[in-house]
């Protein structure tokens, strides 16, 4: 783990909260270069009618139209919640050279715990995973925006 970890999660945090605010699943990234943030993103498909409109993609597409460039190395992305495959193949696409996430998600991870994209060896680029960064507050977050949907779904 790098010593700006845990404060560029802090700001993916707060982008998950944008999320929330706007009854999204309260997922945030944000894509760092050279220690300034250049992307940033939150989940919108509901939003957006999009189903790719994940806060990964939105934070790289952020990301490549402020460079000018679909390839971002030398880049880290940030996102509390661990990638699915959309989002994992996006990264590699866009050859993110390292990928720093807070929860994991037993139901669609990509990085280790359904499957591991990052780790599959007949990919042409892999990016280096570090995933635990302020789990437990971005965990919190997620299932507090589940518990809060389903109470609303009950009473309704």
């Amino acid at each position: 783990m790098d010593e700006n970890d845990e404060d560029f999660m802090r700001e993916a945090l707060a982008l998950a909260r944008e999320a929330a605010s706007a009854d999204e699943v309260p997922v945030g990234a944000l894509v760092v270069m050279e220690g300034a943030i250049v992307g940033r993103g939150f989940n919108q498909p509901i939003g957006r009618f999009d189903p790719t409109a994940h806060a990964e993609i939105m934070a790289l597409r952020d990301a490549a139209a402020r460079s000018g460039n679909y390839r971002l190395p030398g880049s880290t992305l940030y996102v509390t919640l661990e990638p699915c495959v959309m989002c994992a193949g996006a990264i590699m696409h866009a050859r993110v050279g390292r990928v720093v996430f807070g929860a994991k998600d037993p139901k669609t991870g990509a990085a280790g715990s359904v499957v591991d994209l990052f780790g599959e060896a007949r990919l042409n680029h892999h990016a280096d995973i570090v995933g635990g960064v302020l789990a437990d507050e971005c965990g919190a977050l997620l299932s507090g925006f589940f518990a809060a949907r389903r109470a609303r779904t009950e009473v309704a």
